[in-house]
């Protein structure tokens, strides 16, 4: 197909078609007697991917990242388009709320301009948080050894101590009907997620890193995955039954942890259920208990690992869930890893 016919089907104009393909977004082939260029249905799903992805307002140089692929397929370029289209949905949910607080604020006789100006600086804060989480651990490079590298022993600090522990007391906590259907974000090659396959339950995983996907599509090819993050789920209001995650939330800062639970709180059915394992300290005193303890011993590989991430301060999380209407249980498995499990409007 030659560009005018391509740009009539994507209601689009030659004149861009040709600046995406300066730019190196689109690579179609070229007759070699008339220069003209001929697309196949690779190319137009990709461009009209490109074209998507900037009716949102993302950049030229970001599409490129993201598309860092020419080979890519079309499930590919599909779970491209539904992860952007996500965020912009659940960006444009929190501005409408914003908007209708700020309503609200003004409807009385008196209102403070101060309240109106936090609100807006609030959902400034929101967008920045979404857009800018950046994965500094690099996990597309830990992906194909990360099965390996869970199981390794003789550090004097070993983060996965007690790992299969804990995700078998995520499946036994969390109650289960066939057809429910259950979210693992986070879930990196499938460890925790594929536990529930055998409980006849659909099971969407849920990360930022694709080559995680893809080992877990490889390894568990009966569960779905879509790329997405905790602070922006690819997923509809009030779709999953329960929420699960291991050794991921730690990777957000405290503030942002705040929009994850409100996250899960969005995806999930009423009587739904959260379950999370990780790196966690009971409170505050304990944090400084234990990084004490490393300090007199000089374990300062276990003190840069602490430092390096974002352990929860577990009290604080329980506090959140309570405080929005959930009946909430904890577990301890050593100084380093809790559970927090929460059901949703009742008791377990």
């Amino acid at each position: 197909m030659y560009i005018k016919e391509v740009a009539k089907r994507l209601n689009t104009t030659p004149r861009s078609i040709r600046f995406y393909e300066e730019k190196g977004l689109i690579f179609p082939e070229k007759d070699v007697e008339n220069d003209y260029r001929s697309f196949t249905e690779s190319d137009i799903l990709r461009l009209s991917t490109i074209l998507a992805l900037r009716e949102i307002g993302i950049s030229i140089s970001n599409i490129g990242k993201i598309l860092q692929n020419p080979e890519m397929g079309m499930n590919d370029y599909l779970t491209i388009q539904r992860s952007a289209l996500f965020e912009k949905w659940i960006e444009m949910k929190d501005m409408i709320e914003t908007i209708d607080q700020m309503m609200d604020g003004t409807d009385v006789d008196t209102y403070s301009i101060e309240e109106i100006v936090m609100l807006s600086q609030h959902l400034k804060g929101i967008k920045n948080a979404r857009k800018n989480w950046e994965d500094k651990w690099n996990f597309d490079e830990q992906a194909v050894d990360y099965d390996q590298n869970i199981k390794m022993h003789g550090y004097r600090f070993n983060v996965h101590e007690d790992y299969e522990k804990a995700l078998s007391k995520v499946v036994t906590s969390i109650s289960l009907q066939p057809g429910d259907i259950s979210l693992d974000i986070g879930v990196g090659t499938g460890n925790l997620g594929a536990k529930f396959l055998s409980k006849s339950t659909k099971v969407i995983g849920v990360d930022q890193s694709e080559k995680m996907l893809l080992i877990c599509n490889e390894k568990h090819p009966n569960m779905e995955t879509r790329k997405g993050h905790f602070l922006a789920l690819p997923l509809l209001d009030n779709q999953v039954n329960n929420v699960v995650s291991s050794y991921a939330l730690h990777h957000l800062p405290d503030s942002e942890k705040v929009l994850a639970f409100k996250e899960m709180d969005r995806v999930l059915k009423d009587e739904g259920q959260i379950c999370i394992v990780d790196l966690m300290f009971l409170n505050e005193q304990h944090r400084t208990k234990v990084i004490g303890d490393f300090h007199e011993s000089g374990n300062t590989e276990a003190i840069e690992a602490i430092e390096d991430e974002f352990y929860a301060d577990r009290s604080v999380l329980v506090d959140r869930l309570v405080d929005n209407g959930y009946h909430v249980e904890t577990h301890q498995f050593n100084d380093i890893l809790s559970m927090i499990y929460a059901s949703k409007g009742v008791k377990k």
